[in-house]
């Protein structure tokens, strides 16, 4: 089945959801262009997602998709946490602020979170980490929506598809943002887009959205070649006006950095792909330091609230894919542009 009619979309492009850097207004913008919209819910509290579900209600009356986490929330070890305070603490000192930290609230899918998104009932729900439990994935079909979920493996993709997936979205280790990565915390495993994209669509029968290092229409085209079903376009999105993007992270954006960017955990304790920044070369990539996703976010906050007005962006997680193309223009335009230069529509 194509995306489009399995989603109720005009074009195969859905918006990549962006926790930190975008909120309802993206959403809504690309929802009303005839892609998929993407409400990123991670990060939010209830009160907040209720709020950003309500303004989408009313902004638009087209399919559009929100997206949580499911990870298991970690054990706290202060002994891990103690250390890498004190692996920070020079860039404290340096800022002259305290070792406080903000919270690293970064809540997992969970019964309180169905409960509210039932109020909304979204077309479509999609997941990070794999899925949740069967009670809940179960009352999030329960009113129709279509469920889909990242793969960085094709082991992953056929647990996936066993466990309820409607569609798999195949994250290349080009994508920015965390790694989607479940079965395995083993970054060799982790191929690029077109080279596990198609061994996903001949391993699995549900549909394939590809989605790492896509930016424009030569990109969307030669992904449908390949099998894909559609796309997820995230990091072309961050310079449109709709996007929560901070001056220092679209700044960086446009920078010559920008076609440095690496997997680290230093910012929330989980690979993700962000530009390469100071704290990224003097502590990272990957630093056995760090502790488990979502706990290292807290004491990296307090540095970068500290240093992001200053128009520092040295301890700011700056996610980005690997083809940094960012365009300054309306999100309605940019989604019509991706899908008529690859043949969607006629212009």
């Amino acid at each position: 089945m194509h995306i489009t009619s399995l989603l109720g979309i005009e074009h195969p492009i859905i918006q990549a959801p962006m926790a930190g850097v975008q909120g309802s207004a993206l959403a809504i913008a690309v929802s009303n262009a005839g892609g998929l919209g993407s409400l990123p819910c991670a990060l939010l509290s209830l009160q907040a997602m209720r709020a950003e579900l309500a303004l989408i209600r009313a902004g638009t009356t087209r399919p559009y998709n929100v997206n949580f986490f499911c990870h298991v929330p970690p054990v706290p070890d202060a002994e891990r946490d103690t250390r890498w305070r004190n692996a920070l603490q020079p860039y404290y000192t340096e800022l002259g602020i305290n070792s406080s930290s903000a919270s690293t609230a970064r809540a997992a899918f969970n019964a309180e979170l169905a409960a509210a998104l039932n109020e909304f009932r979204p077309p479509v729900v999609s997941f990070h980490f794999g899925l949740p439990g069967a009670d809940l994935l179960s009352q999030v079909k329960a009113w129709g929506a279509k469920v889909l979920s990242s793969a960085t493996t094709l082991a992953e993709a056929a647990w996936l598809e066993a466990h309820g997936a409607d569609a798999i979205i195949a994250q290349g280790s080009e994508a920015g943002g965390h790694r989607g990565m479940f079965l395995t915390e083993d970054l060799t495993t982790q191929m690029g887009t077109f080279a596990l994209l198609p061994q996903i669509v001949r391993k699995v029968r549900v549909p394939v959205i590809a989605a790492g290092g896509i930016a424009d229409p030569r990109g969307v085209r030669a992904a449908m070649q390949l099998g894909a079903a559609g796309v997820q376009i995230g990091t072309a999105y961050l310079l449109t006006p709709e996007a929560n993007t901070s001056a220092v992270h679209r700044a960086a954006l446009k920078s010559l950095g920008a076609d440095h960017t690496a997997l680290t955990n230093v910012f929330t304790g989980r690979p993700a792909r962000a530009i390469v920044n100071r704290l990224v070369r003097e502590l990272g990539p990957i630093s056995p330091l760090a502790p488990a996703f979502p706990l290292a976010a807290g004491a990296v906050a307090a540095l970068r609230t500290a240093a992001d007005p200053q128009g520092n962006g040295d301890f700011s997680a700056m996610w980005a894919g690997q083809n940094v193309v960012g365009w300054e223009m309306p999100a309605a335009q940019l989604t019509q542009q991706l899908a008529a230069g690859a043949g969607f529509v006629t212009q």
